[in-house]
């Protein structure tokens, strides 16, 4: 008998309210089909667990060098480079480092381990909360995914999975037959723009959707569209109106909400600890009146007076008279 794969966890986060409704235990998976270059979650994206190096924290004690035997760590101008094709995630590094400095993100689970560690938070979840699976792409680790959901289910317990879709359809059909809410992310109408932005086309996304709508009217199972507002990117007009229209065409009735998530600038810091840089580090916060209107034009294509269209996350207030900066509600 083959042994199960273990399942590889970035982070487990409780008591979440963004990952669907009520109170939440959140299951964030790692790896990720989409290359976004404005990911949130740049550590998300690689499949292996991953060593980072904080700087903040970081006294320069030397230590993880002279443990490291494969020479992954590469010391240079007070920073420090992980190389990840050198590492061979011994961990001794994580282990000596006095400070923290170095920490390893990406664990791997047994199943019906991480499956009792899901179930703790059960008494905070009330009526509406429950458990979601998501990531990076949580249909990557489709045997762990479609078990937990399976699992989770049969303890009776509300499931939600957020998937960016690109996936193959047979899993993702597969799935919804545990699964109360599915949410599903549509990025940016337009396949060349798509392309260029997250390294994927979107032709099966969207046909992934259709897919999964049919199936979810079977299984009863809700569904979600969220869409990130990217400056620059995916927060014009046209490309609202442009979904807004799809959905109209091909899925009108069937959702039950369109969530515009705001664009943050939260993650600079994950991108430092990785040796890269975020190409949105200067880009701002969208204004409340500029979210409203997008609602808007949502709404003027998308006319369904049981859909919820809302925009969610934080708006930026007015610009100071001294500064000129923007602060965050």
């Amino acid at each position: 008998m083959l042994l199960e794969r273990p399942v590889t966890v970035l982070d487990i986060q409780r008591m979440s309210t963004e990952d669907g409704p009520g109170l939440r235990t959140t299951l964030f998976l790692k790896g990720c089909s989409l290359r976004c270059n404005w990911c949130h979650n740049p550590e998300s994206i690689d499949p292996r667990p991953q060593i980072q190096w904080n700087s903040n924290r970081c006294i320069g004690c030397g230590s993880c060098r002279e443990v490291c035997k494969s020479g992954a760590l590469v010391h240079a101008e007070q920073q420090i480079t992980i190389n990840s094709s050198s590492c061979t995630l011994c961990k001794a590094c994580v282990v000596i480092c006095p400070s923290g400095a170095l920490h390893l993100k990406g664990e791997d689970w047994a199943r019906e381990a991480l499956l009792q560690e899901l179930l703790k938070d059960r008494a905070y979840f009330g009526r509406e909360g429950g458990i979601t699976l998501s990531g990076g792409e949580p249909l990557l680790q489709t045997g762990a995914t479609l078990w937990l959901l399976e699992n989770i289910k049969r303890e009776g317990l509300k499931t939600a999975l957020d998937t960016a879709g690109l996936v193959q359809t047979e899993n993702l059909l597969a799935a919804l037959d545990h699964t109360d809410l599915l949410l599903y992310d549509l990025k940016l109408y337009n396949s060349e723009q798509h392309q260029k932005y997250t390294g994927s086309g979107n032709r099966q996304i969207f046909s992934n959707l259709v897919a999964a709508l049919k199936k979810a009217g079977q299984t009863g199972t809700k569904v979600w569209i969220r869409t990130p507002l990217v400056p620059g990117v995916t927060d014009s007009w046209e490309n609202i109106a442009n979904l807004a229209r799809w959905l109209a065409a091909n899925l009108n009735g069937q959702i039950e909400r369109w969530e515009l998530c705001a664009f943050n600038n939260l993650c600079e810091n994950k991108y430092l600890m990785l040796n890269q840089k975020w190409p949105y580090r200067e880009a701002k916060l969208l204004y409340r009146a500029e979210l409203d209107l997008l609602v808007g034009k949502a709404r003027e294509r998308l006319v369904d007076n049981d859909l919820v269209i809302q925009w969610t996350g934080s708006a930026a207030l007015e610009k100071d008279e001294e500064g000129g900066k923007y602060d965050v509600e």
